[in-house]
């Protein structure tokens, strides 16, 4: 398996830097209160990509990582991600770190140790290009023990969840209307915003029904549109969208148990649970597929191997059954912005439009209803300049 290289551009090199402190343990919870300059303190062990991906876009000064950033299980790609962006990134500070830091606080950076007020509270190990090299090639190894996990996580899922999976057993009932048409399935994951962009057109032509799951739901919103429905387990999708008028659906526990009732109930938004054990944008893919949809479309969702290792949970297995459930509907958007992408300049547009108007200009001056109609124009420009004339 072909993993992406570390890339030489700006590191972050060992030295000093000052910030304001915003704490969470869940790292998709901390990014929507973050804002550029900030200090994220997080609890994140084996950060993926996307987390890492959305760190880099707030534009924080630095990340402090209580766990190990890399723990040697697999070739994560979130600190690739922070520190080829030359944000510092300071691992393994340990629990205390929540104990003597408070939300607000400023923190000074110095190497690898953190101070609140001259005195150091926690020190770990500062990340830097050559580090994260070789923690990626030492977590290599240990790919063959991830690659059984999963196929055991995929056979444990395939024979919990066989009723939903081959008669969609499970599927709650819903008011949106799926049936014949096309599916718009929006997930925060790698490159959603420049894919959902290139979307545009076919999002206008086809109209298709816009589901979010969690964040996504936020993508759409940014990107100008209105969900048809949000599914998730509700803890990255701001309150705003939830009021939006969508239809929700809560991602519950196979117990029924769904931590996010709550929060829908809290702000007065109806909802209706969908308990499994997969992931919430298998969920989405598996209603829409028995409700009847005639194409989804997936932005941002997992498709790879090494995708499904960096998300970091055993419950990715569901993703690869039920992309063999859905995948003569599913058309997987991933990378389209690549594949598809304007390179046309200012200057070669400028040019562009003054080469239209001299073509005008000289198609104007050869032929002869253009020459009648430049006699009327200078006749009544002289007409018009002639009593300034008699002025001075």
């Amino acid at each position: 398996m072909r993993l992406p290289t570390l890339r030489r551009t700006r590191s972050a090199e060992p030295g000093a830097l000052s910030g304001t402190a915003r704490l969470d343990r869940r790292t998709k919870r901390l990014v929507g209160r973050l804002r550029p300059g900030d200090i994220a303190v997080i609890d994140h062990v084996d950060l993926d990509r996307v987390a890492a991906d959305s760190l880099v876009a707030v534009g924080v000064a630095a990340v402090l990582n209580a766990r190990p950033s890399i723990s040697g299980r697999y070739p994560n790609l979130g600190p690739q991600m922070l520190v080829e962006a030359g944000i510092p990134l300071i691992d393994d500070l340990g629990e205390t770190i929540f104990q003597q830091l408070r939300e607000g606080a400023v923190v000074r950076i110095e190497d690898d140790k953190v101070l609140v007020d001259g005195e150091p509270v926690a020190a770990g190990v500062r990340q830097d290009v050559a580090s994260v090299g070789k923690a990626m090639a030492d977590a290599r190894e240990g790919l063959s023990v991830q690659l059984e996990a999963f196929a055991a996580n995929t056979m444990e899922y395939l024979k919990q969840e066989r009723d939903l999976l081959l008669d969609g057993v499970g599927v709650p009932d819903v008011v949106t209307s799926f049936a014949g048409r096309h599916c718009l399935i929006v997930v925060r994951g790698y490159d959603y915003k420049a894919d959902l962009d290139v979307l545009r057109p076919y999002v206008r032509e086809f109209k298709p029904v816009l589901v979010g799951v969690d964040g996504g739901a936020d993508a759409l919103v940014e990107a100008g549109y209105t969900p048809d429905m949000i599914i998730g387990d509700m803890d990255s999708v701001s309150d705003d969208v939830l009021r939006c008028g969508a239809e929700v659906v809560v991602h519950a526990y196979p117990d029924g148990r769904a931590p996010g009732l709550a929060r829908t109930q809290q702000l007065g938004v109806p909802a209706i649970t969908f308990p499994a054990a997969a992931t919430s944008e298998d969920l989405a893919m598996l209603l829409a597929d028995e409700k009847g949809v005639s194409l989804i479309v997936a932005v941002g969702t997992h498709a790879t191997l090494v995708e499904f290792l960096d998300k970091g949970r055993g419950g990715m297995a569901s993703t690869f059954l039920t992309r063999l459930k859905v995948g003569g509907k599913l058309v997987d958007a991933k990378g389209v912005s690549r594949l598809y992408r304007q390179n046309l300049s200012g200057s070669a547009l400028l040019l562009l439009v003054l080469s239209a108007i001299a073509a005008m200009a000289a198609a104007v001056a050869v032929s002869t209803v253009g020459k009648a109609y430049l006699a009327v124009v200078a006749a009544w420009w002289d007409n018009l300049i002639f009593p300034l004339r008699q002025l001075f």
